[in-house]
């Protein structure tokens, strides 16, 4: 009971903290915009132009495409697009985490999926005469090797790429690297705990019992498994990993937020109510804080 206890606990304050987290994000003041050119979501200037070239362009309606932006999102949160194109051997194995990922959350949704065909008494087998329930075995299959292969070698190389490069180890933390350790041996123990069964049947009776509320029993090395992975997931959306969470608004609110500051408009709305804005931290630096005044 206490392993169902630690999955539910764990999956309610990743999905609560990352909710919290994205509500902080949209609340937070009005930015410093960067407007780095061209901006996606402007139609007609692809070639790296913008809306304000136009002459007189205070006068002509703002067009512009948020399936467009959207699109240029995914290329970034999907694929890393800004590493592969500056830094395309570190992409490699940054992309083999990310990509095992990917890989491993369609893998969960589909061992959820076939945990609850099974309870509805669909078989989830090779020999299965259902088509559902053989297209969800094949794929849960291929979904799992991909992912835990993937996400355990890029997590690796990340770790060792890290630490022996010369430049690379200057600008790492210690919370780096652990986050690196803690994902490698969450997957590690995975290999290891679901590796005996290709089929992922015993995966998919764990999911089951989990969805339908039902204790089960573990050996030592599911427990530390689910140990594990609790504590990546709760401790992924309050470290510097939580960055699936912003990135919308970097993108979105920062680096693509070009809308015109017209009299009366929400943007000088904003604005007007940054100004009011009073951080609650206070800086440190000497230049900062003049001395005290000397006592008379």
């Amino acid at each position: 009971m206490i392993l169902s206890i630690i999955a539910y606990l764990s999956i309610g304050l990743f999905v609560g903290i990352s909710v919290f987290k994205a509500y902080k994000f949209a609340k937070m003041p009005f930015h410093g915009r960067m407007d780095l050119y061209p901006v996606p979501k402007e139609k007609g200037f692809e070639h790296g132009g913008s809306y304000y070239e136009e002459t007189a362009w205070w006068t002509k309606p703002h067009e512009v495409s948020h399936m467009r932006e959207i699109a240029e999102m995914l290329k970034e949160i999907l694929f890393i697009k800004k590493l592969f194109e500056n830094q395309r051997p570190f992409w490699w194995i940054s992309y083999a985490l990310h990509l095992g990922i990917y890989f491993l959350m369609a893998w969960t949704i589909l061992l959820v999926v076939g945990g609850l065909f099974e309870v509805n008494g669909i078989s989830v087998t090779a020999s299965t005469s259902s088509i559902l329930g053989l297209l969800v075995y094949y794929v849960t299959a291929l979904t799992g090797y991909f992912g835990l292969a993937l996400a355990t070698l890029g997590s690796g190389l990340l770790f060792l790429r890290r630490a022996f490069d010369n430049t690379l180890k200057k600008y790492t933390t210690p919370q780096e690297y652990f986050n690196l350790l803690l994902i490698f041996a969450a997957l590690f123990t995975g290999i290891f705990t679901w590796g005996n069964d290709l089929s992922f049947g015993y995966a998919r009776e764990v999911t089951a019992n989990l969805v339908t509320f039902t204790p089960f029993s573990a050996n030592g090395l599911l427990t530390l498994h689910i140990f594990l992975v609790g504590i990546m997931l709760i401790y992924i959306p309050i470290s510097k990993m939580s960055h699936y969470v912003g990135k919308y608004f970097t993108f979105h609110k920062v680096l693509w937020d070009n809308n015109p500051n017209l009299k009366g408009s929400g943007v000088e709305q904003e604005i007007k109510k940054a100004s009011s804005f009073r951080p609650s931290t206070s800086w440190s630096a000497p230049h900062i804080n003049p001395p005290a005044a000397p006592e008379k």
